[in-house]
């Protein structure tokens, strides 16, 4: 079975190898410094799952999930936010496709790869 692809993007460079290191093994893993990069490829590789920071260089997280949000196509791809942001309950950002919302400063990477992992083995492998 072919591995789901996962989008990181982060601009912190450590932070992004690091959850790439960690989410590689579950899956296949594009990681982007950016909002504009993902933005430009995300088309073509139409990913199962995106983990997003809100606090990005250029555009921040939350343009991104309006420029996503405003293609038919990729407005349906699921998103987890990791953000040192009080950001508030998932279910107000619902209709971003925001599935999860983690906490970066209290969350391990462990924990985010057990938790995209879970929503990955009940929502991607399923269908």
């Amino acid at each position: 079975m072919k591995k789901p692809l996962i989008y990181v993007i982060e601009d912190d460079r450590d932070m992004s190898e690091l959850l790439t290191n960690y989410l590689k093994r579950i899956a296949e893993v594009k990681k982007f410094y950016n909002a504009i990069s993902a933005v430009n490829n995300i088309d073509e590789d139409n990913p199962s799952l995106i983990l997003l920071d809100i606090l990005l260089d250029g555009p921040d997280g939350f343009t991104f999930l309006n420029e996503i949000m405003s293609y038919q196509k990729t407005a349906k791809i699921p998103i987890i936010l990791i953000t040192s942001l009080e950001i508030g309950a998932k279910e107000d950002l619902i209709d971003y496709g925001v599935v999860e919302i983690l906490n970066k400063e209290s969350t391990t990477p462990d924990e985010i790869r057990e938790v995209t992992e879970k929503w990955i083995d009940r929502n991607v492998k399923n269908n």
